[in-house]
């Protein structure tokens, strides 16, 4: 009976803390809430709006039947429509596109003979989720349209009449493990990152060794710096050792290059260290700071890219994911992997990360002083 009164003092002791504390009664309110919605439109598998480009060859009725078919579905958007086979690459590489269409010239002739008429797709395969789903979609218009060719005609479907050739580039097989492995060094190295900063500050309040920190001969912005570099030096160390075992234990192909993986990845420990920091800074317990880091690293994740396309968003959750490190790193890891990126076709990824760990830093600086004033 005294065990259960005790347990049941503790429980209410508990209870009282949490409520009287205006942060922790902000933490267990506001972040469910905002992570319900955000995972709510962010997490989905459903493809809309997606990015293809035409280049109808054959220019018949026949042709511009089966890509009405296209744009009026609510899976596609039309981007551009090209005129010659050199402008593929381009709609590829550079992401303007995740499928291109392409009808050859002889398609409506190879049909009026009563033969089997190809038509190309070529996706990008660096997103294998995406490139494989919008390929079903496609397969499935496709053989609407040789169904309805056959009707027409009378005949029995003894064989289609129009074939599709598929093309992935950079993921051929549509390897699900490729894209996932790629980035995963990104993720799991801001956890480790995450979870060591924001303890940093919030240890040394908890162990009461806080205020022997601030009478030592040290300034708040080298006591910031003597707690950012170890933070830094293990993250990067998981990353780059994570990235060497996506190589050689899970065999993922590496056809970029080393000093922009060692780039990006630096840039992106030193400004997901800016947030930890801040963290730390506004957090007293350890409790507070591995609670903070948890609100921040589950939507960083939805919002990253990492597991859902992030064009799939709403526009204003888009928007926000440009606040996001890891949305520039898990692209650019892939990005170097699999599509053989440098310093160069990296940099557009790299320099928002500088800028947010130009932000983050100084602001984590700033909250360590007025804490310790």
């Amino acid at each position: 009976m005294k065990i259960l009164q005790r347990i049941i003092t503790l429980i209410l002791k508990e209870f009282s803390m949490v409520l009287r504390d205006p942060k922790s009664r902000v933490v267990v309110i506001v972040p469910p809430i905002i992570q319900f919605f955000v995972f709510g439109f962010a997490a989905t598998y459903d493809l809309t709006d997606v990015r293809y480009a035409v280049l109808d060859q054959s220019r018949t009725v026949q042709s511009r039947e089966l890509l009405a078919r296209f744009e009026g579905s609510d899976n596609f958007r039309l981007v551009t429509t090209l005129s010659s086979d050199s402008q593929i690459p381009e709609m590829i590489d550079t992401g303007k596109a995740r499928l291109v269409i392409n009808i050859p010239a002889d398609f409506s002739l190879k049909l009026a003979h009563g033969d089997q008429a190809g038509v190309q797709v070529i996706a990008d395969g660096r997103n294998s989720n995406v490139a494989a789903i919008a390929l079903g979609y496609v397969t499935s218009i496709v053989q609407q349209q040789g169904r309805q060719i056959l009707t027409r005609r009378g005949q029995l479907a003894v064989e289609p009449s129009l074939e599709l050739i598929n093309r992935a580039w950079f993921n051929e097989n549509l390897v699900s493990r490729w894209y996932i492995v790629s980035a995963l060094g990104g993720v799991i190295s801001m956890v480790v990152v995450m979870i060591l900063s924001s303890l940093s500050v919030a240890r040394e309040r908890e162990f009461g060794t806080f205020d022997q920190l601030l009478v030592a001969p040290f300034r708040p912005f080298e006591i910031l710096i003597g707690k950012a570099i170890p933070p830094i030096v293990f993250g990067l160390f998981d990353a780059l050792l994570l990235s060497g075992a996506a190589v050689f234990v899970f065999k993922i192909p590496f056809h970029g290059s080393v000093s922009a993986l060692v780039v990006i990845l630096t840039v992106f420990v030193v400004a997901v260290v800016g947030v930890g920091l801040f963290v730390s800074s506004i957090s007293t317990t350890m409790q507070q700071a591995l609670l903070g880091s948890f609100i921040f690293m589950m939507p960083a994740v939805i919002l990253g890219g990492f597991t859902t396309p992030i064009e799939n968003m709403p526009d204003w959750l888009q928007t926000a994911t440009y606040l996001n490190p890891l949305r520039y790193v898990v692209y650019g890891l892939r990005e170097i992997y699999l599509a053989g990126g440098d310093l160069v076709s990296v940099w557009p990824l790299i320099w928002p990360m500088a800028c947010i760990a130009a932000v983050t830093l100084p602001l984590a600086g700033w909250m360590f002083r007025r804490r310790t004033t």
